[in-house]
């Protein structure tokens, strides 16, 4: 091997095994984070020194990444050309290009690999599958390839679109797998340090939207709905005219600087579902921390040379719709907001994987995101290791894994505002309140962290500090479930005062619904009426015997009625 740079256990021990075998083709699954661009480098500078090939191609899903694999090359030795038109010029050993760019003219990269030995990097190879007309571009313009090597941080995609030059085998219930050559999960990554740990902060709250029909609709946000009513209260908590944005992104702000007393260059990202949206959450920033923050909204070289600018500078908030998906390397970021609608397991590994970059142990990413059973359990099987089915039989539309073929491309393609509900709702308000911890696959009720905190001011779980080793983090939680469990005779009332609460809170609902229909007043003007009568905060802050006073009016209200 020639001198490179230093490889971690796992890069080693998987250059180890290539160098070995010498396949034709090799598939390389690693979580984001890991280090698969120094990996490929490696190979390919070996190759090169070897003489083994004499150029290299480099196909990535985005403009900046193509930017971004020419910078990683030229510190491996390797000169890559990012902006290929023409001829290649004698000074470089290959050079970088799209997916779509592929497409647009297959036969002319063939050509181009035709003429000399060449060893091709797919990069995120699963977007070969985002369109058949890109499947088979890669197929024949790679084909001639001396030797391939396909990367992906992230589960498979959902869809049944196979992935060119990867290998599939029979699973046993009529469907078939890819088979990776060499795995790196997240799992290994975060006992061995190479990745940061995620602290998941689930925030609920109050909704209220106003369906098709003209009915005003009050629920909770991640208790039991209809799959609409959660998409619907889910698309009225990230409306930027409402409370929950707005309370959500301040407590990201209050981690963010917690954060920074010790990693002075720690930096956050908020991931929006369209254009309207980021502008509108860059807006509540700016007004929040006094500082416009980064906003990326296309994949332009603009905006690859914001996000550059961004990852090598000190400033505290990026925003953006797609480009920080997947790929892109900012590893000072720690803070994320979680802000879309599109909950596929694919773009939510992509997320997440931008904040779980380690560059020192001991830090501790936090993730801010909508209390949802669908996004909820993405984050608790985060280490889940998963590969792409083809022909995987579906039993349920609520299976993670139904083919979701619409969402993802408008995830990885689409920055225009979302319209997927159409005119079939639209949104009152909503408020927000701090729901739960998901770490380490498992969830951490509001007692949990508030005796952890030792404070019922510090809701937001800021008083646990940011730079715990993973497990030391994982036993505080624990540790303080277990005192709660100790002391139960102590905490019995509290766990009872919690519950009676929700449950308060569900009937009071309920009624403010039946009161609607009963006389055609809004859901909120109802609820804003009965605080200004009885007093007290919103319901979702409010204790149980104020809410019980709100229940009693409102049912002396239905009695004058009928009187």
């Amino acid at each position: 091997m020639s001198a490179g740079l230093p490889l971690r256990a796992w890069q080693r021990e998987a250059f180890e095994q290539y160098v070995r075998t010498q396949p034709a083709d090799f598939l390389t699954v690693a979580t984001p984070g890991a280090g698969k661009t120094t990996f490929a480098l490696t190979i390919a500078a070996d190759l090169l020194h070897r003489r083994i090939v004499e150029r290299v191609v480099v196909v990535t899903p985005t403009e900046h990444l193509k930017t971004q694999w020419a910078q990683a090359a030229a510190r491996s030795g390797i000169a890559l050309e990012p902006t290929l038109n023409g001829a290649l010029g004698a000074r470089f050993d290959g050079y970088c290009v799209t997916y779509a760019g592929l497409a647009t003219n297959p036969v002319g990269h063939r050509v181009r690999i035709e003429r000399s030995r060449t060893f091709v990097i797919l990069d995120e190879v699963h977007h070969a599958g985002d369109a058949l007309s890109w499947g088979e571009a890669v197929l024949e313009a790679c084909e001639p390839a001396i030797r391939r090597l396909s990367l992906t941080g992230t589960p498979f995609r959902s869809d049944d679109n196979p992935i060119p030059f990867v290998t599939y085998a029979p699973v046993g219930d009529g469907s078939i797998s890819s088979v990776a050559d060499y795995a790196y999960g997240y799992g290994e990554a975060l006992k061995e340090g190479v990745v940061r740990p995620v602290l998941f902060m689930a925030y609920s709250g109050e909704m209220q939207w106003r369906t098709s029909a003209g009915d005003e609709v009050s629920a909770r946000l991640g208790e039991p709905l209809t799959r609409d009513q959660t998409a619907q209260a889910l698309r009225t908590a990230l409306d930027p005219a409402g409370s929950w944005v707005p309370a959500v992104l301040e407590a990201a702000h209050k981690r963010l600087i917690e954060v920074r007393r010790d990693i002075h260059d720690a930096g956050g990202l908020v991931i929006a579902s369209d254009q309207t949206s980021a502008r509108a959450y860059a807006a509540v920033l700016k007004e929040l921390t006094g500082q416009a923050p980064t906003l990326v909204l296309s994949d332009e070289t603009g905006s690859s040379a914001r996000i550059a600018e961004f990852a090598a500078g000190n400033d505290p908030w990026m925003v953006a719709v797609r480009m920080v998906s997947e790929g892109v390397d900012v590893p000072r970021l720690a803070v994320g907001v979680y802000a879309t609608t599109i909950a596929t397991p694919l773009f939510f590994a992509q997320a997440v994987g931008r904040f779980v970059r380690a560059r020192r142990r001991g830090e501790t990413a936090s993730v801010f995101l909508p209390s949802v059973p669908g996004l909820l359990k993405l984050a608790a099987d985060l280490e889940a290791e998963r590969d792409h089915v083809i022909g995987r039989p579906v039993h349920d539309e609520s299976d993670l894994f139904a083919a979701e073929e619409a969402l993802i491309a408008r995830a990885n393609a689409s920055e225009g505002a979302s319209d997927e509900l159409g005119n079939q709702y639209a949104a009152i308000g909503s408020e927000a309140s701090f729901d739960r911890v998901v770490y380490d696959g498992d969830e951490f009720s509001p007692i949990d962290y508030e005796m952890v905190a030792g404070d019922s001011d510090e809701l937001d779980f800021l008083g646990i500090p940011g730079l715990l080793e993973r497990d030391q983090v994982a036993e505080l939680l624990r540790g303080a479930r277990n005192r709660k469990r100790a002391e139960a005779p102590a905490r019995a009332e509290a766990d009872v005062e919690y519950e009676r609460r929700a449950e308060l809170r569900r009937q009071l609902n309920s009624l403010v619904a039946a009161w609607h229909h009963r006389t055609g007043t809004p859901h909120g003007v109802t609820h804003n009426r009965l605080r200004q009568e009885c007093g007290g905060p919103p319901a979702a802050q409010a204790t149980t015997a104020q809410l019980q006073h709100r229940i009693d009016l409102l049912r002396d209200w239905a009695l004058r009625a009928s009187g």
